[in-house]
């Protein structure tokens, strides 16, 4: 039986060079757009992969272990920001208003997270940081020299940050998407999240994410205390 190719395999191979005639020798094949295959090549990794992360990270049975993120508002124009991370454990959610989605911008959150809990225990309550291979954290590895272990999810795989993407969802109860982050002071990013850390869950047992966390800071002190 003789086989008889279809026309858009035809298309096809005059497109790629394969038939005895030109391009404009059939003037019809010019007014089809040619569709290129596109192949997406993964983006160079910003640091240490996810892969190499301890299981117990995944598992969350451990304290000091979160995931970092930015939650934006208005997509279109270059405004703030909020630099986001959740400890996995506790589920204590930490939201600061930042200038914008740079490099700058997550480096000027770290800082703060550094003033406000110490460089010497800053490896104790962040033993490691996960984040999106993405340029804002571009030189989050440099955070390293504090102690703390930095990894980056594959491209295109928000899943493997679970924890910090749930609770994007709840700040988007207070921050609709598309909604100016602007008009907010740090202040308002500020209480939002603590709000969110006074509610109860059940998988806490009931507990609220800041009774845990704050009782988790109560241990990281006290053992500075005693030495």
């Amino acid at each position: 039986m003789e086989r008889i190719l279809c026309t858009k395999t035809l298309y096809n191979m005059l497109w790629a060079n394969k038939l005895p005639l030109s391009l404009f020798e059939v003037p019809r094949a010019l007014k089809h757009k040619h569709r290129r295959k596109w192949v997406r090549k993964n983006k160079r990794r910003k640091g240490r992969s996810i892969e190499e992360r301890p299981a117990v990270v995944k598992e969350g049975t451990e304290i000091g272990h979160g995931e970092v993120d930015t939650v934006v508002g208005q997509r279109a124009g270059r405004e703030a920001v909020v630099f986001t991370a959740v400890e996995k454990g506790t589920r204590n959610y930490i939201a600061i208003r930042i200038p914008g989605r740079t490099c700058a911008g997550v480096e000027s959150a770290l800082a703060q997270l550094q003033e406000l809990y110490g460089a010497e225990r800053f490896s104790q309550i962040f033993k490691t940081m996960t984040a999106d291979n993405v340029p804002e954290f571009e030189n989050l590895s440099q955070f390293e020299s504090l102690g703390t272990k930095m990894y980056f999810t594959h491209s295109y795989r928000s899943w493997e940050r679970t924890q910090n993407e749930r609770h994007k969802g709840l700040l988007r109860d207070f921050l609709p998407k598309g909604m100016s982050i602007e008009q907010f002071s740090d202040e308002d990013i500020l209480n939002m999240a603590d709000t969110l850390n006074q509610r109860p869950r059940r998988v806490l047992g009931y507990h609220t994410p800041s009774e845990l966390f704050d009782a988790f800071l109560d241990e990281v002190y006290a053992i500075e205390c005693v030495s």
